[in-house]
């Protein structure tokens, strides 16, 4: 009995060796929040599509604090992984953090949140301005069916007013929405990207600005804080247009009920998609060309910046129309076909 339990034993540990070799190592991607649709959907994308290319993923939450974040990355430097992937609370404050890790020889990966004062291995992010003018497209020709031309009055809420996520979205937006000078365009932050911080705004607007043609949020999550503000004020779906932007499920269950007419796509699984493309690259600190590249459908324009190599990615408006459609990632079908590593 003993001899079997013993040859058991090593068996297990035997394939456990083999597990291990079989994997190229582990990587840690540090959230920075999980209270979000596009946070808790990064983690899976991430894991699955670096799964797939070979590597393990470790997540840790950072819950919107920096020096968590901070503490966080002092950690995984200690662990020597063969990468991280930040998306990060504070783009300032992180940046000695990045220059410590890559200094150990560890290479960092930005995701979703760009970070240029300071060199990274590679980063991955969504056609930000682009969704700005994908927006601005789609403004006006709300504008123009209601009003039979481009005018009105747009509350545009965005998210914290120091994340260059919101901010690129705006800086599209607006100097597309300048060929209409008949559109007046109110801008207000929800800071820390609180969803109540949002629904005050719109409630706060619709006193003073009861003339509101159409809201734009830089978030899905906003946007079901503006709904409740609107529904407490008396509102129906279509009384007042909505739009917003990163394609989160619950933007795509509002656009199903009415309320919101347009969502702009961040294309997550893409941004995910792309990072496990170069994984192999970024970990044997390999050159990384420029040019288009194809990552799961859609057309990725990596460039060389000063703070590394950059890919960006456009997203799309998601309207009733085409709200079904599985590549959007709001509709929780992850692509089934495996990524392959570029070479």
């Amino acid at each position: 009995m003993m001899l079997t339990l013993l040859g058991g034993l090593l068996l297990g540990l035997s394939m456990i060796t083999t597990a291990a070799a079989q994997t190229k190592g582990m990587v840690y991607y540090l959230v920075p929040t999980l209270n979000d649709e596009f946070q808790t959907g990064s983690v899976s994308a991430l894991g699955m599509f670096l799964k797939q290319v070979g590597y393990d993923l470790t997540t840790l939450n950072a819950d919107n604090k920096t020096e968590a974040q901070q503490s966080q990355m002092n950690d995984v430097i200690a662990l020597k992984p063969s990468a991280i992937i930040l998306a990060a609370v504070d783009f300032n404050a992180l940046k000695p953090s990045i220059e410590s890790a890559r200094a150990a020889g560890i290479p960092v990966v930005e995701f979703d949140r760009q970070i240029t004062s300071t060199p990274s291995d590679f980063t991955s992010v969504a056609g930000t301005v682009e969704i700005g003018h994908i927006a601005a497209d789609q403004a006006e020709a709300m504008l123009k069916a209601r009003n039979g031309v481009v005018k009105g009055k747009i509350l545009q809420v965005l998210g914290d007013p120091g994340d260059p996520y919101t901010l690129d979205i705006q800086k599209g937006f607006e100097e597309k929405m300048k060929a209409f000078p008949d559109v007046k365009i109110i801008s207000l932050p929800a800071l820390q990207w609180e969803a109540s911080n949002a629904g005050t705004i719109v409630s706060d607007q619709l006193l003073s600005n009861p003339d509101i043609d159409l809201i734009f949020l830089h978030a899905a999550s906003l946007s079901v804080a503006a709904t409740a503000s609107l529904e407490a004020a008396g509102k129906k779906p279509g009384d007042i247009m909505m739009m917003s932007s990163n394609g989160a499920p619950v933007g795509l269950d509002l656009i199903r009920k009415g309320w919101l007419n347009v969502e702009v796509e961040q294309p997550l699984y893409a941004q995910a998609a792309a990072i496990a493309m170069f994984m192999d690259k970024i970990v044997a600190k390999q050159e990384i060309k420029p040019g288009e590249y194809d990552v799961i459908g859609l057309k990725g324009d990596l460039t060389n910046e000063s703070w590394g190599p950059n890919i960006k990615i456009p997203g799309s408006a998601i309207t009733k129309a085409n709200v079904d459609n599985p590549a959007f990632w709001g509709n929780q079908k992850p692509p089934t076909d495996a990524i392959q590593p570029v070479k």
